[in-house]
């Protein structure tokens, strides 16, 4: 027989592995309470302008997809209408829209909406209105979009 004494016994154990689970399951309750009172600082729609890059960052013909706020922004450089900003999210279901290059189109993968790089107007499928325009300009070299153009 040895004098050793184990430090913690096997009921030790079980109340202690069941206090931490109930701390646990406490704190997977009331953290979204928590967060919901106090929740991260994220305009809406921002009030400064947002810099994008140089002003030849985006080749004619493409487009990318920038952090706008809460939501995300696209810019396209379009061969017609030149550089242009819209909300990219798609007003039918929240879906993000993406930039086509083949087809010249702004496409909503969810549900099959398609959008006029131009203007934003929805060409076909279910959105029920045109993407939210954002002004493009640029200032001392830089593309900027939003704020006050």
């Amino acid at each position: 027989m040895t004098d050793h004494e184990p430090e913690l016994e096997r009921r030790g154990f079980i109340k202690l592995l069941n206090r931490a689970l109930a701390l646990c399951g406490v704190a997977a309750l009331f953290g979204p309470v928590i967060a919901y009172f106090w929740p991260a600082k994220l305009e809406e729609v921002p009030t400064e302008p947002i810099t994008i890059g140089p002003v030849d960052s985006i080749p004619p013909g493409e487009a990318k997809t920038v952090r706008f706020g809460r939501y995300p922004a696209i810019v396209i450089n379009h061969k017609d209408a030149g550089l242009v900003a819209y909300s990219a999210v798609c007003t039918h279901f929240a879906c993000l829209v993406k930039w086509n290059p083949e087809s010249g189109m702004l496409e909503c993968p969810c549900h099959d909406g398609y959008f006029d790089p131009r203007d934003g107007s929805v060409i076909s499928g279910p959105p029920p209105s045109p993407l939210t325009s954002i002004a493009v300009f640029s200032q001392d070299g830089n593309l900027m979009i939003g704020g006050e153009a």
